[in-house]
């Protein structure tokens, strides 16, 4: 299959993630930086901590892993080859739960029944926050329709806690931060 990483994909996934410069504890307590990065993913983000690093930086990672740790899981678990709306849809969706290779709405897809598809994608609805993210996806993989703008959040990190600092994030533009994707 020929999906690719596209700029349009990256800024869609991103738009659902928001960045965060430097190390900051997760929801869960979970050390993480930039785009979502734990160092569960082969990328020591310790190394970010009291350390902010550039737009750029925080999305070159980012697009390393989905390339390297996410994209060949999504290309693998279909049988037909997908538009670039459903590709970034459904990366996204793996991005946010590492269960493309199990999802049920993969495998009705898979068999062309993708009104059940399509009801079993919104099952994928928990933590209640996760909403507007999967409605997004679905609306993305079932009928081509893109949210992002190329504004993304950032937050800044509240020290001592490390927490994101909700209260002060900012929206921006990142679309100069993503080089030479296609």
């Amino acid at each position: 299959m020929t999906e690719k990483i596209t700029r349009r994909t990256a800024l869609e996934l991103i738009g659902h993630e928001a960045i965060v410069l430097e190390w900051y504890k997760d929801s869960k307590g979970i050390g993480t930086w930039g785009i979502g990065v734990t160092s569960a993913s082969g990328h020591n983000v310790e190394r970010y901590k009291d350390k902010p690093q550039t737009v750029a930086r925080c999305i070159e990672i980012f697009l390393w892993l989905l390339e390297t740790k996410y994209a060949p899981d999504v290309r693998a678990a279909f049988r037909t080859e997908l538009t670039e709306a459903q590709f970034a849809a459904a990366l996204s969706f793996h991005y946010n739960t590492g269960a493309i290779k199990t999802a049920s709405w993969v495998r009705l897809f898979n068999e062309g029944k993708v009104t059940a598809a399509r009801s079993n994608f919104m099952s994928w609805r928990y933590p209640a926050e996760i909403l507007s993210r999967r409605e997004k996806e679905c609306r993305l993989f079932f009928d081509g329709k893109w949210s992002n703008d190329g504004k993304v959040i950032i937050y800044p990190v509240l020290k001592p806690s490390y927490q994101p600092a909700f209260r002060k994030a900012s929206r921006v533009d990142i679309t100069h931060d993503l080089g030479d994707l296609p």
